[in-house]
């Protein structure tokens, strides 16, 4: 039995940055905890950084709210960034002056964020130890003649041997 577990979402829309430099610091916080993914943004030096720490806070803000209106039990420490993108908003055709009366176009670009947030789903194991456990599979009938195809193969390969290195060196 598969348990959705429920996004929280926020949106800043038409930035004044271009979605290429948008997603330098979104994919810093990208999959990390929301107080980690917090303190990242507010410690990047880009311009945009503030306006990721705002728009995180709200939607940390929004998951408040939405989980006490539906009386879900929501652990906020528990929260994590899910998705965080940055689209192409509409571009602003711009002007520049240019040599010998020319003008020049080029475009100022914007970008519309979007930060989901959702709760990381709780293991099953109890403890430190069961992340740790791995599963060891069980061989199976091809795996032999795998392992003796890759023997073959190994012992087939010509090697170079040492007396060749050196026979080289000594004719120069």
């Amino acid at each position: 039995m598969a348990v959705e577990t429920k996004e929280y979402r926020a949106e800043a829309r038409f930035q004044r940055v271009s979605p290429q430099k948008a997603r330098l610091v979104l994919d810093l916080i990208k999959g990390r905890g929301v107080e980690e993914a917090l303190n990242t943004a507010a410690f990047t030096k880009k311009r945009i950084a503030p306006v990721i720490h705002k728009l995180l806070t709200s939607a940390v803000d929004n998951a408040k709210y939405v989980a006490g209106e539906q009386g879900v039990d929501l652990d906020v420490d528990n929260l994590y960034v899910k998705q965080a993108l940055a689209n192409d908003g509409p571009r602003m055709k711009r002007i520049r002056p240019a040599p010998m009366g020319r003008a020049y176009r080029y475009q100022r670009r914007l970008t519309h964020i979007i930060l989901s947030v959702a709760e990381r789903e709780a293991k099953n194991g109890s403890g430190r130890g069961s992340s740790l456990v791995t599963r060891v599979e069980e061989p199976t009938a091809e795996a032999p003649k795998a392992a003796k195809k890759t023997a073959a193969k190994k012992a087939t390969a010509p090697k170079k041997t040492a007396a060749k290195k050196s026979t080289s060196k000594k004719a120069e």
